[in-house]
C-alpha cells in the first residue's frame, strides 16, 4: 500500500486479459452489460484495449484501498450471479495476467468519468533491484515540468506479480500529438529525468478507453 502526495491510501490492481482474434469484441460487450452490478461493490478506475503493440489485449484497473479491501469486495462481488463468470465464452480467452501497483507519490487519484484525452500511451520499465527508488525521485522532481507539455494519467510501480517494474501513463490527443509533445519535451530539457539507473527491459502500448471507461 503506499499513501500518495495526495493523502490517499491507494493501491491498483491491473488485470490483463489476452484474447483470440474476436474475442476482444465479445468482452467489451459483456463486459459493458454486466459492469453496473460490479460498480455496486467498488469502483472501476478504467477500462482499455490495445491498438498499437500487443493486439487482442484488454487492460482493466480496479483501485482499493488495501489488499483486505480487494478481497472483501472480490469474495462479495463473486457470489453475484449478475458478475460471476467470464465476460465472454472461455475458448476466446488466450491468457491472463495480474498485478498489483502501488501509486507514485505524485501520482494524482483518479476522479470519476475523468476526461483525459483519446490515446494513451503506456510504457513499463523493469529495473534491477533497487532502482526504483531512484527512479520516483528523479520523477517527483521532473514530472511537474513533463506535465506543461501533456499530462501524466498514471504511474505505479509493482507490488504484486512481475517486480521491479515501474509503469507510467500518458494522454495525448491522438498519435501527432504524441510525436509532438515528446519531441518538445525533450528539446527543452523537460524530459527525460536521469535517475542515475537504466531499465533492463522497456515494453510500450497505445490504448484506447472503452466508452464505459471512467478514465476517457
Amino acid at each position: 500500500m503506499c499513501i500518495n502526495q495526495m493523502g490517499v491510501d491507494m493501491i491498483y490492481e491491473m488485470r490483463t486479459y489476452n484474447f483470440f482474434p474476436g474475442g476482444l469484441a465479445q468482452f467489451e460487450e459483456g463486459f459493458a452489460r454486466d459492469i453496473p452490478h460490479r460498480l455496486k461493490y467498488s469502483k472501476l478506475g478504467a477500462l482499455w484495449r490495445t491498438e498499437i503493440g500487443p493486439l487482442n489485449q484488454a487492460i482493466h484497473v480496479w483501485p482499493y484501498r488495501d489488499m483486505q479491501h480487494r478481497s472483501e469486495v472480490r469474495a462479495t462481488a463473486e457470489k453475484d450471479p449478475h458478475w460471476a463468470g467470464p465476460r465472454a465464452p472461455f475458448e476466446v480467452y488466450a491468457g491472463t495476467e495480474m498485478e498489483i501497483y502501488n501509486p507514485a507519490p505524485f501520482m494524482r487519484p483518479w476522479g470519476d468519468d475523468q476526461e483525459l484525452g483519446n490515446v494513451y500511451e503506456m510504457r513499463t520499465y523493469t529495473y534491477e533491484p533497487g532502482g526504483i527508488p531512484k527512479v520516483l525521485a528523479a520523477w517527483g522532481d521532473a514530472v511537474p515540468r513533463r506535465e506543461e507539455y501533456s499530462p501524466l494519467a498514471a504511474c505505479w510501480t509493482t507490488e504484486l506479480g512481475a517486480l521491479n517494474r515501474f509503469t507510467h501513463v500518458w494522454v495525448y490527443k491522438d498519435l501527432n500529438e504524441r510525436d509532438r509533445v515528446r519531441a518538445d519535451a525533450r528539446q527543452a530539457g523537460a524530459w527525460p529525468p536521469s535517475a542515475g539507473v537504466s531499465p533492463i527491459r522497456q515494453e510500450n502500448k497505445v490504448l484506447i478507453a472503452a466508452p464505459f471507461s471512467p478514465v476517457k
